[in-house]
């Protein structure tokens, strides 16, 4: 049911990638040999490495789609993840009502960034949060506010939505509270920075467990009521929202395969804006 593909092009971690189909198993129908292609290596969790970091990988078929003309395969390589990420945590978007007010607290990263263009193509008013030098990019994207989270508190503004979308995790509920309509919905992500957060003893997992055990009386935190999407459907929604431009990739910068070490020391040590990508060692 998997599928090879050459000059695969992935971000950190490793489990998304785009790349031509080299060959398929005998059950494959979906894709054919010289087909453009993006998508995840991953089948269900996402606590190991993708697999991604090569000039071939094995994928099976219900994790990629086609790849739009519009986009480059870098393009395409920086949205898997992120993007099922957020679909997964924005289920019910076809009950949104225009004009709803959503708020994205680190929107200027790989999810908020995608959460935020998702949104607005579902008409919803966003305000989005993250620090001084990635406000200009979020106007860029379509964000109706910015508040520079250097400088104001988002949870102390008076200001309340119907949905807050909180990537890093970065304040307690209780404060995010103040920031929620009595009917609005609390969506945390959990950003570990990319492993630091094992300095700490399980990490982010007791803040998820103490919500969930609050989720059984505190109605915001509780979701839609909704499945998960699967990231077949997820893939194919990514796929409708590139082709017809109504998410745009942010890509930082680009790295070769030989260059995975200095790409991960950019990415943990450095600011960046958008997604790092590894692309094929040239041949020659």
């Amino acid at each position: 049911m998997g599928a090879g593909f050459s000059k695969p092009k992935n971000p950190i971690p490793g489990t998304d990638m785009a790349g031509i189909v080299e060959s398929v198993g005998k059950c494959v129908r979906q894709f054919r040999p010289g087909d453009p292609v993006f998508g995840e290596t991953i089948v269900a969790q996402q606590w190991i490495h993708g697999g991604a970091f090569a000039e071939y990988v094995s994928v099976h078929q219900n994790l990629l789609a086609r790849k739009p003309d519009n986009v480059t395969f870098e393009q395409a390589a920086s949205v898997p993840t992120s993007g099922l990420i957020a679909l997964q945590n924005l289920r019910g978007l076809s009950q949104w009502r225009p004009g709803q007010e959503v708020l994205i607290n680190g929107a200027g990263g790989g999810v908020g960034a995608l959460a935020l263009q998702i949104m607005k193509a579902h008409g919803a008013h966003v305000t989005a949060v993250d620090s001084t030098s990635e406000l200009g990019m979020l106007r860029s994207l379509g964000a109706d506010e910015v508040v520079d989270c250097t400088r104001e508190d988002f949870t102390r503004r008076g200001v309340r939505y119907d949905l807050v979308f909180d990537v890093p995790g970065n304040h307690p509920f209780s404060a995010c509270r103040r920031a929620l309509k009595p009917d609005g919905r609390y969506v945390l992500i959990g950003h570990e920075r990319f492993g630091a957060s094992g300095k700490r003893v399980f990490g982010l997992i007791p803040h998820f467990l103490r919500l969930m055990v609050l989720s059984r009386f505190v109605k915001q935190l509780r979701g839609p009521g909704l499945p998960m999407p699967t990231k077949k459907e997820a893939i194919a929604v990514l796929r409708e929202l590139l082709e017809s431009g109504k998410i745009a990739p942010i890509i930082d910068s680009t790295y070769h395969l030989s260059e995975v070490r200095e790409a991960l020391r950019h990415m943990i040590e450095d600011e960046t804006r958008g997604k790092v990508i590894i692309t094929p060692v040239e041949a020659g």
